[in-house]
């Protein structure tokens, strides 16, 4: 769905804060592309982010005058702590530093920026950006969970190389990441006012406290097609098994463990519009998992497996059941097999796939099955399937 966030930034007027870090070089490119869009875009500078990249800088970019202190009398009655929100759509910190977060945690108001955030009336959404260390510290891991409860939208960070050598998460979004997020932040596009669920990832079983049956999916397909529906303006929560996989921008995540975790979160997270279900669900669990590790016992071992609950049937057959979107990996007769689900589960749309053809892989190649009969979708990367998969089921549902 490239293009979307150009039609959901033009004619809006965006705040854009910034904090101090090295990722604040980012917020100038940001800001280009924001005006770029069709942005009205108001920059407000913390004195830290002064110290990385000059006002002039996003004034330059942005056309407009850059604000940086809560007491500059020349600007209008002194109020634009008040004002510049009311007019606004978003307001969006980006970098957002662990300082800023420990701050709006707080409600503490001790500058222009803060207090912005504190007497907004517009959403506000943070692109952390910081060490992998100080992104891991239960400080930060508590002022984000308070965030989170308030409403506010955190995206990101990414996991990369840092300025200061190391690796891991921290990094903030690149901005054409942040632009792609801007979609369902603005409730724009053709999901918009739509909560859709996604499931990804494989499940874990546990046989015993340190081994479990699981399988090889990477969850990858899962996360784009989070990422596609949040794009197309959707609110999306993300049920996934465990990955090593980054959270989409603008998407909601929710960790489990096995299939009857993921069962749990699911039924808790509807009502919904939109469900897809793209993990890989164990089909079978030990039927009572060992206290202590198993240990040999010179012979075989023999487990005893009952099946796991259908998810994607049970949301399917429900009474105020959402649009579900099943899919399937076969390994061979891919059209019998994916369309005899499809019927089974009363799905109005599902994908198949190879499986050997797919896990494993960047790209995938796809077959959407619905009423209307098969519709291939040749080989690409599997953010441009997920996108194209969105596109099939806005049409669907209109």
């Amino acid at each position: 769905m490239p293009g979307s966030e150009t039609v959901a930034v033009t004619g809006k007027k965006i705040i854009l804060g910034v904090t101090g870090g090295i990722a604040a070089y980012k917020a100038a490119e940001l800001c280009r592309l924001l005006v770029k869009a069709g942005a009205d875009v108001d920059v407000v500078m913390t004195d830290a982010a002064r110290q990385f990249v000059t006002p002039l800088t996003f004034q330059a970019l942005s056309g407009r005058p850059v604000q940086t202190s809560l007491w500059d009398a020349a600007q209008g009655d002194g109020m634009e702590h008040i004002h510049l929100t009311r007019a606004a759509d978003l307001l969006l910190v980006a970098p957002a530093s662990a300082d800023f977060l420990a701050k709006l945690a707080q409600g503490r108001a001790d500058d222009l920026l803060t207090t912005l955030c504190l007497a907004r009336t517009c959403r506000l959404a943070v692109a952390p950006a910081m060490n992998p260390e100080m992104w891991a510290a239960a400080p930060t891991r508590r002022n984000l969970d308070r965030l989170r409860a308030d409403g506010v939208a955190v995206l990101g960070p990414a996991t990369g190389e840092m300025a200061c050598g190391e690796t891991g998460p921290g990094r903030m979004l690149e901005p054409a990441e942040l632009m792609a997020a801007l979609p369902g932040l603005l409730g724009a596009g053709p999901l918009a006012g739509k909560k859709v669920l996604v499931t990804a990832g494989p499940t874990f079983e546990p046989i015993d406290p340190v081994r479990g049956l699981t399988n090889r999916s990477s969850g990858r397909m899962g996360y784009a097609v989070a990422q596609a529906a949040a794009e197309a303006g959707a609110e999306v929560c993300l049920v996934s098994g465990p990955t090593c996989l980054a959270t989409p921008a603008g998407v909601r995540r929710v960790d489990v463990q096995s299939a009857a975790d993921m069962r749990e979160a699911v039924l808790r997270e509807l009502p919904a519009a939109v469900f897809i279900a793209v993990a890989a669900v164990a089909d079978y669990r030990a039927a009572a998992a060992a206290e202590h590790k198993l240990k040999k016992q010179g012979g075989g071992l023999t487990l005893e497996l009952v099946e796991n609950p259908d998810i994607l049937a049970e949301v399917a057959a429900r009474s105020d059941a959402p649009f579900c979107v099943g899919f399937a990996a076969e390994t061979e007769r891919l059209a019998e097999h994916a369309d005899a689900k499809r019927r089974r589960k009363q799905l109005p749309l599902l994908v198949g796939n190879l499986a050997q053809d797919t896990l494993g892989r960047a790209d995938a190649e796809l077959v959407l099955f619905d009423d209307h009969g098969s519709h291939f979708l040749p080989r690409a990367d599997k953010l441009t399937q997920a996108r194209r998969l969105i596109d099939h089921l806005v049409q669907r549902l209109s």
